[in-house]
């Protein structure tokens, strides 16, 4: 990735100056890999800091084909007619062989992508669980500090880890189609506990009756399990993002969510849980790609993924030999070899 030398603080001073430019640099400096470029984006996010948090934060899955990009436009189109000013992170797959993405959602939302009160930003999930990039906690706060009030991720889809959703937004919506309770033996309980409000989309037409069954399934079937937040119960929802129908109520329910949740404390106890299992993640991430980067596990790596491979190494084993030579404990280990 190139990028021209850059200067945190000024860079900061320009998107909270609300520069588009600038807030898109911002972007790709946190979302570039190079170790050079990292110093630079934490430098960036020092400053933009305690210009953050005054954001509703709202994360957004769905089942494959519940039309979440049109929803989004139209959710987002209602949000500027209040007053608000949104910013989209659209997160696409991407290829687990080639590593690219198709990052298409501003095509897939025309009307949203040309009005210059928003701002649509599509990254490659690349290989983090749950369809979410892995800096998009950081985007997700350089927008804040650009000025936008409403911040939006959309994943991929019912995926691996929903839960990374979850852990960096304020309110979590699981966005499906009409079908009637047969629907939901295809979606993971977990997912449904994650969620903070239920909506069916594409409750238009011939659908509108069934749309409004599976609504009241998915509200029965809600009955047997416990609320995402406490003193929050899930509402279930229907609309129309084609029609733009029944998105107001979205909206409402959205601000009617962070209001119970800021009166009884808890999204102050959720922002400071994220934070910290923000924090965590980081170390996981970096430890690994510590271990990844060391010489000795490099150049063992490939012998002992293959010994792995071929049934003389049981993973536990590989994996404790390679920890130990990283933290310089047995700078002799081979394959096979006792850990």
């Amino acid at each position: 990735m190139t990028l021209p030398s850059l200067d945190p603080i000024a860079l900061a001073r320009s998107v909270r100056a609300g520069e588009r430019r600038a807030l898109a640099r911002a972007i790709t400096l946190i979302e570039s890999t190079r170790p050079d470029h990292r110093a630079s984006a934490e430098a960036l996010l020092h400053e933009l800091l305690p210009h953050t948090g005054g954001a509703v934060r709202v994360g957004i899955t769905g089942v494959p084909g519940a039309g979440k990009s049109t929803f989004i436009e139209s959710f987002g189109l209602h949000v500027l007619a209040q007053g608000g000013r949104p910013a989209v992170l659209a997160v696409d797959p991407s290829s687990p062989r080639s590593g690219g993405s198709i990052l298409g959602d501003k095509t897939r939302m025309e009307d949203l992508s040309r009005d210059p009160r928003a701002f649509i930003r599509p990254s490659p999930s690349g290989c983090t669980l749950g369809g979410v990039a892995r800096r998009t906690r950081e985007a997700m706060l350089v927008c804040e500090a650009a000025g936008f009030d409403v911040i939006v991720v959309e994943t991929v889809g019912v995926g691996q880890s929903e839960t990374a959703v979850a852990d960096m937004v304020d309110m979590f919506l699981l966005l499906l189609v009409p079908g009637g309770g047969d629907e939901l033996q295809g979606i993971k309980k977990g997912i449904v506990e994650l969620a903070d409000a239920i909506i069916v989309n594409k409750a238009d037409g011939d659908l509108a009756t069934a749309a409004a069954r599976a609504a009241r399934d998915y509200g029965n079937a809600l009955h047997l399990l416990a609320p995402a937040a406490t003193g929050w119960r899930v509402p279930v929802l229907t609309c129309s993002a084609l029609t733009r129908t029944g998105i107001d109520s979205v909206w409402n329910t959205v601000r009617e969510h962070r209001d119970a949740l800021g009166a009884n404390g808890a999204l102050a106890a959720r922002r400071e849980a994220q934070a910290r299992a923000w924090m965590w993640n980081e170390v996981s991430e970096t430890l690994l790609q510590s271990l990844r980067d060391d010489s000795r596990v490099a150049a063992l790596l490939p012998e002992m993924e293959q010994a792995v491979a071929t049934g003389r190494v049981p993973p536990g084993a590989a994996a404790r030999q390679l920890v130990t030579l990283f933290r310089g404990g047995n700078e002799t280990a081979k394959p096979g070899a006792d850990a």
